[in-house]
């Protein structure tokens, strides 16, 4: 990538963390990925008795419908084989946005009578304020933290998430969290002028893949 729009793009990430400091919480909540590194997350949380269990919710998305099971269930997975006993997880493998993330693991806690007052929401890093403003608005009842895997833009990069690839994933999030808040589907969010421009140049160098 050319060095400017390497750097709009570490403006963006920095913009997307929310760098939530963490308290123990009722549980656990990991939406779909595919980056199996927010499940390696969520257990390292889990560990530190940061909550009692942990619901992993996502079928399969764009880049991930030719996984062999679930995003849920790859994260489950994932999750077990790093000491997390299986009666310490949910697994809720219908949604496939963060609207439906949301939604399904309402349906599934209510089924089940289990009460949620505080959860931490884990996340791809530059999905961490796109999940809480979502969840301001279609969760409101629940005190949510935003935690991710604590890595700079450069170090997240790598293998299959080339920095392209996950420029066009930020900038399409960003333009979500512009429009969104007049569609009822998430909480404004204050954008500083550093990321709007970080976000247009990006767009007008072509990093318009994801946008809706």
């Amino acid at each position: 990538m050319h060095p400017d729009h390497l750097a709009a793009a570490r403006v963006l990430w920095d913009y997307h963390r929310l760098n939530h400091a963490l308290a123990p919480a009722d549980a656990i909540l990991v939406f779909g990925s595919n980056d199996l590194r927010v499940a390696e997350h969520a257990a390292s949380l889990f560990h530190r008795g940061l909550a009692p269990w942990i619901l992993f919710s996502g079928a399969r998305g764009r880049m991930t419908q030719d996984w062999p099971e679930t995003e849920a269930e790859a994260m489950a997975r994932v999750a077990r084989d790093l000491g997390v006993a299986d009666d310490a997880i949910l697994v809720e493998n219908r949604a496939t946005n963060t609207g439906e993330n949301i939604r399904f693991s309402r349906e599934l806690l209510a089924a089940r009578s289990i009460p949620l007052a505080t959860a931490i929401v884990v996340q791809k890093p530059y999905m961490e304020r796109r999940s809480i403003a979502a969840l301001e608005v279609q969760w409101p009842e629940v005190v949510f933290r935003a935690s991710s895997p604590p890595l700079d833009f450069d170090r997240y990069c790598g293998g299959a998430l080339t920095p392209e690839l996950v420029t066009e994933a930020m900038a399409g999030d960003f333009q979500r969290i512009l429009d969104y808040p007049a569609l009822g589907f998430a909480s404004p969010q204050d954008t500083p002028p550093e990321a709007i421009d970080a976000y247009r140049a990006l767009v007008a160098a072509g990093f318009d893949g994801q946008l809706a």
